[in-house]
């Protein structure tokens, strides 16, 4: 399925999707299911799907029923060509239409023979931002699984630099909750907060 997918990834996100360029993050990002192969709707709407998300609730242990988001706000389809990067940062922490409370992260990986010097690596942060505690290579078939809090401080800030000039790809979900526990929150209701790394 992800063979198809890549396949099948539109050649130019930007004409349809979000170009984000600034100095905080340099990437652009698809969420128009009407712009989705019939493969990647598929594999989507598995994700969102009952079964999926009883097995994302078995894995975390959450407490409070996942809610997935069809109208994949923030997500869907991401890519980052050479130079591309997302500086560290927590996310969101609402839905902008539902006010559901953001739990999880779900990211999937789409780059096959991907090589550290290529950049790009995911990287976990600790809660006072003093140290990487977790790079994450973006290689093709992984899945990554994280807690989205108000200190989840994570990002790929290092640019993506492929000799072959092949970009990054990846396809992002989040799920939400009808509240949360209150150790996860200290900021109230934000957008997503870029934080300066040591140096």
């Amino acid at each position: 399925i992800l063979n198809n997918i890549i396949n099948e990834f539109p050649k130019d996100l930007a004409i349809n999707g979000e170009v984000y360029n600034n100095k905080a993050e340099k990437k652009v990002t698809l969420n128009k299911t009407e712009q989705f192969s019939e493969t990647t709707n598929n594999f989507i709407n598995f994700l969102n799907s009952n079964f999926f998300i009883k097995y994302l609730q078995k894995l975390t242990s959450i407490k409070e029923t996942l809610i997935p988001d069809p109208l994949l706000i923030g997500g869907g389809l991401h890519e980052l060509k050479n130079n591309g990067h997302l500086n560290i940062h927590s996310d969101f922490n609402r839905h902008p239409n539902t006010k559901l409370d953001r739990r999880l992260n779900v990211l999937i990986y789409l780059n096959k023979n991907w090589k550290e010097q290529y950049g790009g690596e995911l990287q976990l942060w600790d809660k006072n931002m003093t140290a990487c505690y977790k790079k994450i290579l973006p290689i093709f078939n992984r899945m990554v699984v994280f807690s989205t809090t108000d200190f989840s401080y994570h990002g790929n800030p290092t640019k993506v630099n492929n000799p072959n000039n092949i970009s990054r790809k990846s396809i992002a979900m989040y799920y939400y909750s009808n509240g949360r526990p209150s150790h996860e929150v200290e900021l109230g209701d934000h957008s997503t907060i870029f934080r300066k790394r040591p140096g």
